[in-house]
């Protein structure tokens, strides 16, 4: 892919990453509708409700038959790319797993071909470790001229097994802590996060820092806005819904049905 520093459009990545930061800032919740190649994207730009795009690394790696976490870095910053290209003025924020071996040279890759902030997960790695981790990816950003948007992800909940939720709540909160200290823009505590435990994270970690996932049995995005997180994403979920649909209707075309008259051409 070429780079994409600044887009056909005319706006630099610097001017993207700041648009993000300020709607992650900003008192109403974001709300990005993950997606994973460019129809999906094309058919969330569509919406005049779309405020920046957020990829599925979980997603894009099914697109392409990895299991989650494995898709090789080349293959995710290829559909990354025409995701960016597709976008145009809008910000579009990447899934790069754990940021690979090397986290700085990945942000610097990613920047490369248009993304202005990411998801980069922990996986519970020391918090000294993770922290500095954080602290190269920022580093490389600014290296490049963009003040890089990471929506630095603990795993304090997904990865926390059998640990009590108030022990999951305070690693949450010491990592989350270390990571916006080390310049991360945000932090992602995925996980069902109920109401109780959705006030101690945004007590402890900052108002509009929180950002969270939008699962069944969580909360909705209203609620998680009244309680003051910044971003809502949706991961793998929108990819599902999809594949769902897919199904549902093969399942009516081998009963003989028909394509519903409700399709639209999104192309």
């Amino acid at each position: 892919m070429t780079s994409h520093t600044s887009n056909e459009s005319g706006s630099s990545a610097a001017d993207r990453a700041r648009t993000l930061s300020a709607l992650h800032a900003a008192p109403e919740i974001l709300r990005v509708v993950n997606v994973w190649d460019v129809i999906s994207a094309k058919a969330i730009l569509d919406l005049p409700e779309t405020r920046a795009l957020a990829t599925a690394g979980h997603s894009i790696a099914a697109t392409f038959g990895y299991p989650d976490g494995t898709i090789p870095l080349e293959i995710t910053l290829d559909m990354v790319g025409r995701i960016v290209e597709a976008a145009g003025d809008v910000p579009v924020t990447a899934d790069l797993d754990d940021g690979y071996e090397d986290p700085a040279e990945t942000t610097r890759r990613a920047i490369g071909v248009g993304i202005v902030g990411a998801n980069v997960e922990d996986r519970l790695r020391p918090v000294a470790e993770a922290a500095a981790r954080v602290e190269a990816i920022v580093a490389a950003g600014a290296a490049e001229g963009v003040p890089f948007a990471l929506n630095a992800r603990t795993d304090a909940f997904v990865r926390g097994g059998d640990k009590p939720v108030e022990e999951k709540v305070a690693d949450a909160i010491e990592r989350g802590r270390a990571y916006l200290a080390a310049g991360a823009d945000i932090v992602f505590v995925p996980g069902v996060l109920d109401a109780d435990v959705t006030r101690q994270l945004v007590a402890g970690i900052g108002e509009r820092k929180i950002s969270v996932i939008g699962l069944p049995g969580a909360l909705t995005a209203a609620e998680y806005e009244a309680l003051g997180v910044a971003r809502i994403s949706y991961g793998p979920m929108t990819q599902r819904v999809a594949l769902t649909a897919l199904q549902d209707v093969a399942k009516s075309l081998y009963a003989d049905g028909e394509i519903p008259a409700s399709t639209r051409e999104l192309n």
